[in-house]
């Protein structure tokens, strides 16, 4: 009997506790349920919505290698107004700033890669659109902008360390600014031989078409040092006096 009620109190003590805690408990599976969902269903977009870009950016590829600049420039902005959030959209800017180059539309290209770097992330591809930046500013014969671009960006501990030392290698020797060129080319040679991202050869040609550095002070001696006018005139045939009865 004892136990009978034991149990019955059991059961009442589970009805209680459920009446009280069992609408939590069904709304905290809800909301999981909810969660998971809303989750399974943004990933899915997200998917689809890089699949929906990475097609329209095969097809901006075509073009630009068609040289078609009008519909690139179609495909381009479908890419910048719907699908912002994917890599695509800095891809695009990067192909229509090299279709702009391929049609002698420089100015053109450096406002794509300007926008690219507007954008606040650092991303590969804006490291890339800089370094593309810097080449476009030299073409267009401003070295003082490149040199601004580059070191006004922390560049030395990316992987684009040696490209970077290179194009500021090139501003610099615009500039007739040969030492800073020297250091920067040598900069672009301390990138790994084995896994480089420059033209090794190409950077050493560029370093070895610098204007040499003055001899130092000491080859050199402007004043002369003491003793080497006798000497020089001893080279010129000067004769030291003759000894008294050397002629006898």
């Amino acid at each position: 009997m004892d136990e009978l009620l034991s149990e019955k109190e059991q059961i009442e003590a589970i009805r209680g506790w459920w009446k009280e805690n069992g609408s939590f408990i069904v709304s905290g599976v809800v909301i999981g349920v909810g969660l998971l969902l809303g989750w399974n269903y943004w990933n899915n977009q997200r998917a689809q919505s890089a699949l929906q870009a990475s097609a329209v950016y095969e097809s901006l590829v075509t073009e630009v290698a068609d040289g078609d600049i009008e519909a690139a420039r179609t495909l381009a902005a479908d890419l910048y107004e719907n699908y912002a959030s994917t890599v695509y959209a800095g891809q695009a800017r990067l192909a229509m700033a090299k279709l702009y180059m391929d049609q002698g539309r420089d100015q053109d290209a450096a406002n794509e890669l300007t926008l690219l770097l507007a954008e606040g992330e650092d991303s590969e591809a804006q490291m890339l659109a800089r370094l593309r930046l810097a080449k476009i500013l030299l073409y267009q014969d401003k070295p003082q902008q490149a040199v601004d671009l580059v070191l006004g960006y922390g560049y030395r501990d990316t992987a684009f360390a040696a490209r970077y030392s290179e194009a500021l290698g090139d501003a610099y020797l615009a500039l007739e600014q040969i030492d800073a060129a020297r250091e920067a080319y040598t900069l672009a040679l301390a990138d790994d031989p084995n896994a480089p991202t420059v033209n090794r050869t190409l950077v050493q040609m560029k370093i070895n078409d610098l204007p040499q550095p003055p001899a130092n002070a000491a080859t050199e001696d402007p004043l002369g040092a003491p003793g080497e006018g006798a000497a020089e005139g001893e080279s010129a045939g000067d004769e030291p006096p003759a000894e008294p009865g050397a002629e006898e």
